[in-house]
């Protein structure tokens, strides 16, 4: 059984999702052992708590610098004997120390079809925001493993829903969390857990069960 992290720094919606998947049966080998927030405000948490699910703060602005918040965040992860780390709404970049501690074991979701509307500046609203400045008629979201680039490691799950044309950042937001977002999450981290994820470069292949 996988030990599973998750890092929040807001409302956790992406944590719900997890938390109910796990309550369904569906994360197979894996189970949410812990839940950090880089801020002690951040509702996620007291999700975890009604969930029964260890919460922990590592707040960013008791650092200097993110190098220093990461470090920190390494040595919590290894002391929680953690093999799954779950970037869900974590809203501080990581330097290249948790990947080097955690290489093909960092999982994030982003809400777009990467590489399009991705990298610095990319999250939250702008996203959808510069989705509909582009004028696309698709978008969705990814799944993917961490690496030192910002959104650039290797690709596991993407879904898209159509983009109307009354959409709203907020509505098309919305809709990406309920058709892509609360969906492709937990199926990605029940496919790690169920060592079913081979990276060969850019391309992650799904193995048979």
């Amino acid at each position: 059984m996988k030990r599973i992290a998750v890092l929040v720094s807001g409302g956790g919606t992406n944590l719900q999702a997890l938390i109910d998947a796990q309550g369904r049966g569906e994360i197979i080998n894996g189970s949410i052992a812990a839940v950090i927030s880089s801020s002690p405000d951040a509702y996620a948490l007291e999700r975890a708590e009604k969930a029964g699910i260890p919460g922990y703060v590592i707040d960013w602005r008791d650092y200097p610098s993110n190098r220093a918040m990461t470090a920190a965040l390494v040595d919590k992860l290894r002391q929680l004997d953690i093999q799954l780390v779950v970037l869900a709404g974590f809203m501080t970049i990581l330097t290249e120390e948790m990947v080097r501690a955690f290489p093909n074991a960092i999982l994030n979701i982003h809400p777009a079809l990467i590489p399009s509307f991705a990298g610095p500046g990319c999250y939250g609203l702008h996203v959808h925001e510069k989705a509909l400045a582009y004028g696309v008629k698709l978008s969705g979201a990814t799944v993917h493993f961490v690496s030192p680039e910002c959104d650039g490691g290797p690709i596991v799950l993407q879904k898209a829903v159509e983009v109307l044309p009354d959409d709203t950042p907020e509505v098309l937001q919305r809709r990406i969390m309920e058709q892509c977002e609360w969906k492709l999450l937990p199926q990605a981290v029940s496919l790690f857990c169920q060592d079913r994820l081979s990276v060969e470069g850019r391309t992650v292949r799904i193995l048979d069960k």
